[in-house]
């Protein structure tokens, strides 16, 4: 039966059928074989449904929408302007400046692809006139973007939370560390990069302009802040958070700034609405094959040929970044997460490895195989946004991918990376 089903995925991916079309029929495949024909349909509805009835996935309708309306809006715009105006004098420093932008944008929507248009947008053009190869250029703003992952709201964090039963307030605040670090690693890279390649630094800003950007990223800032301060000052809980930034987003481009007239919201809500359809049929399709593939023992057949019963944790973890790392590179994330989290689950449990560690380290390896060629999802949104071709897209990414991994090597030696914040928080 397994067999049948991922050569059935495989044969509708390589024709071209969306993801979700795959993850249903090999549903409907291993329902047919388990039950001897279509007769417990309804059961499988049922499969279907529970993998979206859980309340805490009603936040990610939530962020998608904030983020819509911040990236049509002027919020990108005035963080950017904010990171400039007090780093873009260095030497690459308009190259910190972009990963910079997109880590704060990731703290402010949690979307990779809102940021690679929000930020990459504006600031692709500054790049090349000052003197930055496009590839470069490229391959920084795919990979910062990905950041978005790590830092809170991040909706993988949601979904890997909701399907392991794992605290998303504890999520958020560890993958603030593993998100600091990357952003580190590449304004190092940018600015030896910046170097060598003699790109000329931008004018200096004195310190009037400074305190004008400051004050006008006041209010945008003000995004992290309701997410952080709020869900760990104990005045709501994560899928309050994302309400409460649906409404502040409305307040600031609609009131504040004036940047959105009344009559966008519906195609706003219209695009919102068209993101969340398609990650909750994931997700339902998603949760009907995990059901699956467990109830048929599969997980445990395919981890004990690997031999994950005798590794230790930290082997569990290496296996576990490896295949989430691969997974990524030619499936959705929140596919991956979908199926590859339940069949780990067990192995989790048994070598007492910490959840939160687990998840924000399947987040890395999400984020670090969203950027990877053959079919990371962000490499076809900056091809799309951007109108470059593929190879162009992805000439630069190597040096990204290896400090991206990096990371991840050192988030398993180090575990404090990420569990500092969250055991200082919740301890």
């Amino acid at each position: 039966m397994a067999t049948v089903m991922m050569a059935t995925m495989i044969i509708l991916l390589l024709l071209g059928f969306p993801m979700m079309i795959p993850l249903f029929i090999a549903a409907f495949i291993g329902f047919f074989e388990m039950f001897n024909g279509f007769g417990k349909m309804d059961f499988m509805v049922q499969q279907f449904m529970a993998g979206i009835r859980p309340a805490s996935l009603i936040a990610v309708p939530m962020f998608i929408l904030a983020a819509d309306i911040m990236t049509r809006g002027h919020s990108a715009d005035r963080l950017i302007n904010l990171v400039m105006a007090f780093v873009g004098h260095v030497k690459g420093g308009l190259a910190v400046s972009t990963a910079t932008a997109c880590t704060l944008f990731g703290a402010v929507s949690g979307s990779t692809q809102a940021t690679v248009v929000a930020v990459g947008s504006p600031l692709r053009p500054r790049m090349l006139k000052a003197g930055y190869k496009d590839s470069f250029v490229l391959a920084l703003i795919v990979n910062s973007s990905d950041i978005a992952f790590l830092i809170p709201p991040s909706i993988g964090m949601i979904i890997y939370g909701v399907i392991s039963n794992t605290s998303i307030s504890e999520l958020f605040i560890a993958g603030v560390g593993p998100g600091l670090l990357i952003l580190f690693m590449f304004s190092v890279y940018s600015m030896i990069y910046a170097t060598v390649m003699h790109v000329p630094t931008e004018p200096k800003s004195n310190w009037s302009e400074r305190l004008a950007a400051l004050k006008e990223a006041v209010w945008p800032m003000g995004f992290p802040v309701i997410i952080v301060g709020g869900i760990y000052g104990g005045i709501f809980s994560p899928t309050e958070a994302a309400a409460v930034c649906v409404l502040y987003a409305i307040i600031l481009e609609f009131l504040v700034f004036r940047s959105l007239k009344a009559n966008e919201i519906v195609a706003i809500a219209k695009s919102t609405g068209l993101i969340t359809a398609v990650v909750f049929i994931l997700v339902a399709a998603g949760a009907a094959f995990s059901w699956i593939i467990s109830f048929a023992q599969i997980p445990q057949a395919m981890l004990g040929a690997v031999g994950i019963d005798q590794m230790g944790p930290t082997g569990v973890l290496v296996v576990i970044s490896i295949a989430f790392f691969v997974g990524c590179m030619f499936v959705d994330p929140i596919v991956v997460i979908l199926v590859m989290v339940p069949i780990f689950a067990p192995v989790v449990d048994s070598v007492g490895l910490d959840p939160v560690l687990v998840g924000v380290i399947i987040t890395l390896q999400v984020a670090i195989g969203s950027a990877t060629p053959p079919f990371g999802c962000d490499i076809f949104t900056a091809i799309a946004v951007f109108k470059r071709p593929y190879w162009e897209v992805i000439k630069g990414t190597p040096p990204f991918v290896f400090m991206l991994i990096m990371s991840a090597v050192l988030l398993i030696m180090f575990p404090q990376i990420a569990l500092f914040l969250r055991d200082l928080a919740f301890n």
